[in-house]
Parts: C-alpha cells; structure tokens; sequence
C-alpha cells in the first residue's frame, strides 16, 4: 500500500499491516495512546471486521480495508457528515481506477456505494473523545472503508458485488492509491463540515432511492414511506403513509421500487470489509 505523493505532502501518514483484527478498533486504540493523524491503518486481512449497528463484516484477502484516522478536534455533532465525504471519495476513487464503471454507481443512503444497484463499498464512521498531551478533550474519528475489490459474498442483508465481477480489474493496493488522494481533496472540500452544502449537493448528484418509497429499518422498529430529502445536516426526511414527516438520522434503507435489489433476511451477515 502506498499514498498518493499529494496526500503525503498535506500530512498524512499510512501503517500497513498484514492482518488485523479490526482497523477502526486499530485506530482507535491508537488515539487512546495520543496519535492525533491524519493516518490511514490497512490490512490485508481482518479477523474481526464490523460493519454498522455491530454487523459482522467478511474481511477477504485481496479486498480493500482501510481507516483513516483524523483527530484534529472536528466538532461531534459534525462527524456524522464524514460518511458522505468518505462516500464520494470511494466514488471518486473508483472512478479514477475504472472510469467505465462511472454511470453504474451510485450512492445510497447513509454510507453505501452501490453498482448496478448491488453493494460494491461500505463506511463505518466512529467517533471517541481522548485526551490530548496537554491535557485537553477532542474527538478521535475513525472512517472505516471496505471496498469490494475481488471478493463479495452471495448471503448477505443486501445483495453485493465486487469490482471484478463488474468487469473492473482493480486491486486493492491500487485502490487504496487512488483513495488516499481522493479523500484529501474531500476532505479539503468539507472543511470540519463549513463546506457541507458542497459535499451534500455532490453526493444527491449520485444518489439513488431519494423521491421513491422505501422501507427503514432502526432497532426494533421499521418505517415505511416516501424518501423526499435530506435535510441540512444529512438526514433522511421521509413522509409516512399518514403524512408525517419522519427525520431519520440513522438506519438500514431498503428501496421499494420495482427495479430495486430485493431484501435479504435480516440476520444474513454484512458484505465488505470495513473496520
């Protein structure tokens, strides 16, 4: 794994590791310890990947797994917009390795990059509060990324796919080049979420299920309706069959439309290989 040369100008740094048991806990632990980043953690192999809401995740050798560690104080009520950055970023990433792929993908709300409508990359963004050496508070975000590079199982909560079986052939050493650029511009644009409109308006121009109907699933409980936005911060604003307005913050989306992916059982285990 290597950095793009722009990414190492701007700061940030790479520790590449054969196998992990889980590259967010990684970076994490490693903040604990007063690493403040910018560092990217890879692994070629996870032995205890997860995704979101505690889902396993299958970390296959030759997929792509990869954190990026940022402790530099970003406000927390803005970290929840770091998953659409690291969204177009992935996006943007593929692009630069596989540009035929371009009209295929999409973006899903909140955190999946889509191909032909299956899964090809989830983001798992998590966030700690560590002190620093002198002594202050600040939070420590790790970005978890798990592209499907060679790999995608076929049991899965939401159907999945992989670059190679899109017709791409891109390794994930490669990938990962192209990400780390990719990223630091993102980044850039967001700017500790001052430039959040920008990045909103940019992932809504690839997004997929916003205006159809869709179910969302949250712990315990599932709402069906019509997606009609995101709001400013992000959020999925659906309206309800009796013409409410539910703002939905965080959940697992399923689109109800006749050309979407079908729905897998609920306990079927996550694709990819983030964090």
């Amino acid at each position: 794994m290597q950095l793009d040369p722009a990414a190492t100008a701007a700061g940030f740094r790479l520790l590449a590791a054969e196998r992990l048991p889980s590259t967010n806990a990684h970076a994490l632990a490693l903040a604990r310890a007063g690493e403040a980043g910018p560092l990217w953690i890879t692994a070629r192999e996870q032995s205890a990947g997860r995704g979101r809401r505690g889902n396993a995740w299958l970390s296959s050798p030759g997929n792509l797994h990869a954190t990026l560690l940022l402790g530099d104080g970003a406000s927390p009520q803005r970290a929840p917009e770091l998953s659409f950055v690291a969204a177009l970023a992935v996006h943007d990433a593929i692009v630069d390795c596989a540009a035929a792929l371009r009209p295929k993908l999409a973006l899903k709300w909140p955190n999946d990059v889509l191909c032909r409508g299956a899964k090809l990359a989830g983001i798992l963004v998590e966030g700690e509060t560590v002190a620093t050496p002198a002594g202050q508070k600040e939070l420590a975000v790790a970005i978890g990324i798990g592209v499907n590079c060679v790999y995608h199982p076929s049991q899965t909560s939401y159907p999945a796919t992989d670059l190679a079986a899109a017709g791409a052939e891109v390794a994930a050493d490669a990938l990962f080049h192209a990400l780390s650029g990719t990223m630091m511009r993102r980044l850039a644009q967001w700017r500790r979420g001052a430039g959040f409109s920008v990045i909103r308006a940019d992932w809504l121009a690839h997004a997929t299920g916003i205006g159809g109907e869709m179910r969302v699933r949250l712990s315990g409980r599932e709402f069906l309706g019509r997606c009609e936005a995101l709001d400013a911060g992000g959020r999925l604003l659906l309206r309800l069959a009796d013409g409410t307005l539910q703002t939905i913050a965080a959940g697992d989306v399923f689109p109800l439309s006749p050309d979407a992916a079908p729905e897998r059982p609920a306990d079927a285990p996550q694709q990819g290989g983030l964090g």
